[in-house]
């Protein structure tokens, strides 16, 4: 599994902004040249973030980007689902092979771990839907604020 490279560039960007003064806002040239890409690439990522509310656009002569909200509030779960979208990594495939039924849950199966009558649960799927729910709580326990204040950690030491 690897998220896009865009995903990268936007979790930067938002780091960026966060790290601007308060009122400073962060052209789309400057922006571009320190993540190192082009301007309409880094354009279109950030009109996403703008649509989501995670930046604001501000128009004129000291135009530019800055954080629509406080970095304390904007985790790494939302700037990734901005990018790479909020769908379910693993969808259960071939639901009428003869072969797949094996790798299901019966009800008797589902009672005895969940104490409900839901079977015919795809097992493959329970593992890739366990694995994904402790990336996205790890995901929003980490916020932007959070990875400034690891790097202020380690610049002081």
């Amino acid at each position: 599994m690897q998220f896009s490279k865009s995903t990268g560039h936007a979790l930067h960007a938002v780091i960026h902004l966060a790290r601007a003064e308060r009122g400073q806002h962060v052209g789309i040239k400057e922006l571009a040249a320190l993540l190192g890409v082009s301007e309409s690439y880094l354009s279109k990522i950030m009109s996403k973030l703008r649509q989501d509310g995670i930046v604001r656009a501000m128009t004129g002569a000291s135009g530019g980007y800055e954080l629509a909200k406080s970095a304390n509030l904007i985790t790494f779960l939302d700037v990734i689902q901005v990018v790479e979208g909020r769908q379910k990594m693993y969808e259960c495939f071939n639901l009428d092979s003869q072969q797949h039924q094996l790798f299901f849950e019966s009800e008797e199966q589902a009672s005895q771990h969940t104490g409900h009558h839901e079977g015919n649960g795809c097992l493959v799927k329970k593992v890739m839907d366990g694995a994904e729910q402790q990336m996205v709580h790890y995901l929003q326990q980490h916020t932007i604020q959070g990875v400034l204040d690891s790097a202020a950690a380690t610049s002081t030491k």
